[in-house]
């Protein structure tokens, strides 16, 4: 991008935030870098921990709603009104992501911006609470904590921290296509106790999935009872369990991946 055009931008951003003039503030994601996808002198740290993956999803608890950052407040122009409750709030659209540039300072509630915590900024979402981020396009899901503004750019929903943006399969690219839905600590609690099953293909065609199901069957030795073909509507997914937890499923998708070069996808149901 030309640098006589990104600096005018920056320099002319304006973030207003009535009662919260503290709180960080981001470029709007049309300044960002090429070809990585992330914020305009942004990126990766260059000492991130040796195992992202093992960094836990944030957990739900019940918090009270921050005095200030709850607040209406204008941003590149447009007038914000987050919710002053929880409620339930689901969408679809494109995520981004955020690392170094802004590792230390602060977020809209006052904590420091942590790229390596399970975070994420959202424009309207009260702060703090929860949301369940899933890829549209890998299936990965993750929780994490709203507890900064952003991003303010058409057709990004939500600005996750780099673990975030790493544990979903994005964080190279820069963006991902993402669903983002509220999640309250009862509710997590009510999912976490549903059984795990690693999702393995999904077709429109049963045959195909009935086939793909008894090729695992008889490569991999699996019982057939743990197979599975689930069908809903037109589609219809290949699933292995049950499991008692995600722990518990690691052995077999590391197997998948390692002897079959698939890409399962841990997913709960009953």
């Amino acid at each position: 991008m030309n640098k006589k055009l990104i600096w005018p931008l920056l320099a002319g951003l304006i973030w207003s935030i009535s009662g919260c003039g503290s709180a960080s503030v981001r470029p709007s994601t049309s300044s960002l870098s090429s070809p990585g996808g992330y914020y305009l002198d942004d990126g990766p740290g260059d000492t991130p921990p040796a195992d992202l993956d093992a960094i836990p999803d944030a957990v739900p608890r019940h918090e009270p709603l921050h005095r200030f950052a709850n607040r209406s407040y204008v941003a590149l122009g447009n007038t914000y009104v987050p919710y002053t409750e929880r409620r339930v709030h689901r969408e679809e659209g494109l995520a981004s992501w955020y690392g170094r540039r802004f590792h230390g300072k602060k977020t809209a509630s006052g904590e420091p911006y942590d790229m390596y915590a399970m975070t994420a900024a959202h424009p309207t979402l009260p702060i703090p609470s929860y949301a369940r981020v899933t890829s549209l396009d890998s299936g990965k899901s993750v929780v994490v904590r709203i507890n900064d503004r952003g991003p303010f750019h058409k057709g990004r929903v939500i600005d996750v921290s780099y673990t975030a943006a790493h544990k979903l399969g994005f964080a190279t690219r820069g963006s991902g296509r993402v669903r983002v839905e509220s999640v309250e600590p009862d509710a997590v609690a009510a999912a976490d106790s549903q059984p795990v099953y690693l999702q393995i293909g999904a077709f429109s065609q049963a045959d195909n999935a009935r086939q793909m199901r008894d090729q695992l069957r008889d490569r991999l030795s699996l019982e057939a009872h743990r197979l599975h073909v689930v069908s809903s509507g037109d589609l219809h997914r290949v699933q292995l369990g049950p499991y008692a937890s995600e722990v518990a499923a690691e052995p077999d998708l590391q197997r998948l991946k390692e002897q079959m070069e698939l890409k399962p996808v841990l997913v709960r149901r009953d």
